[in-house]
């Protein structure tokens, strides 16, 4: 039986919630060895283990959330989810990520080893907590069926024109993070257009990355993780551009100035990066690694805006998913993730 092409997707902030505690212990059994080495660095920099964290007796918005611990726990659960997935069943022919989930695919990818990997997102994650300015706000620009909502995306970008210091900081299929101080957020919320539902949303323990505002984080991450890191990818990378970083041909030094200039300071376009994948690979299902599964939203709607198969909303995606082989498929959700592990 031959295998399936898939695109493999980590995801970025804000998939370890409440219903992920204990992701690592349930599917891992912990993580085995290389979340020890995890832990291990922790205990070096005096910050919780994974291990701790994954296993608490509660869910805690105001530990788990910030950027230093849940941007290690994400890496953790997803780096294991990868190594979970099947090979005789898939051909994985490409990776990529949503915003952290570009640290993530460079681990995947070979560009990065497990653990230089880790350190990036660690590191990373803490200096947003500590360093971070502003903040994120999401908005939609699809309505409940998926399908794009007349004039609202141009509405919101004469707000971008017209607000000092907000800037689109993910494109997210239907929808867009717009990044911005305290300031601009707060005329966002008061200026730009609501719904469909619980829209705009303010996205909690989230700084203004992929913004010019964070252009001091770029300048500390270039001066405290080395280029030295990086290797040839052993598997194609798409980044937030849509740009492909291919084994054996890519330029080391330029990989490493864009994850921590372009990447930290400028819009992540990840419907592009999508778009691209589709496009470039013609996989037979794109896997969204776990933890959660709110990623698997917006891929959906990358997928419908690259106007894939002919698909044009949520309804004619979604009954396709029930009477064919599922497309988009997410470890997050037990009922795929046992048509993507290895028994």
């Amino acid at each position: 039986m031959s295998r399936k092409r898939a695109v493999v997707i980590a995801p970025g902030r804000g998939t370890y919630n409440k219903a992920e505690l204990g992701y690592l212990t349930r599917h891992h059994g912990g993580g085995g060895e290389i979340v020890a080495g995890f832990d291990r660095r922790r205990v070096e920099l005096g910050q919780p283990t994974l291990t701790e964290l994954d296993r608490a007796p509660a869910y805690s918005m105001a530990v788990h959330m910030r950027g230093d611990n849940a941007s290690g726990l994400i890496y953790a659960c997803s780096h294991a989810d990868y190594l979970a997935i099947d090979r005789d069943r898939f051909d994985i022919v490409a990776v990529t990520g949503n915003s952290m989930g570009w640290y993530t695919a460079l681990a995947l990818g070979g560009a990065l080893d497990a653990a230089h990997g880790f350190e990036v997102v660690n590191a990373m994650g803490t200096r947003m907590h500590n360093e971070g300015v502003g903040g994120q706000m999401i908005h939609s620009m699809v309505d409940e069926d998926w399908k794009p909502i007349a004039g609202r995306r141009e509405a919101l970008m004469a707000l971008v024109a017209d607000i000092p210091d907000l800037f689109i900081s993910i494109e997210l299929g239907g929808m867009i993070v717009f990044a911005g101080s305290d300031a601009a957020l707060k005329m966002l919320a008061e200026r730009g257009p609501a719904g469909p539902g619980n829209f705009p949303m303010t996205l909690q323990y989230h700084a203004a990355f992929h913004s010019p505002l964070l252009e001091p984080v770029s300048r500390a991450a270039r001066d405290a993780l080395p280029a030295s890191w990086f290797g040839q990818p052993s598997v194609p990378m798409i980044d937030g551009r849509g740009h492909i970083w291919r084994p054996h041909m890519s330029d080391l030094a330029a990989l490493w100035d864009y994850t921590f200039g372009h990447q930290v300071v400028r819009t992540y376009d990840f419907t592009q990066a999508i778009t691209v994948a589709l496009r470039e690979y013609a996989p037979d299902c794109l896997i969204v690694l776990g933890p959660g599964e709110t990623l698997g939203g917006a891929v959906i709607q990358s997928v419908l805006a690259a106007g894939w198969h002919g698909w044009d909303g949520k309804t004619a995606f979604m009954a396709a998913q029930c009477r064919d082989a599922p497309f988009v498929l997410s470890m997050g959700r037990a009922d795929q993730r046992q048509m993507i592990v290895r028994e």
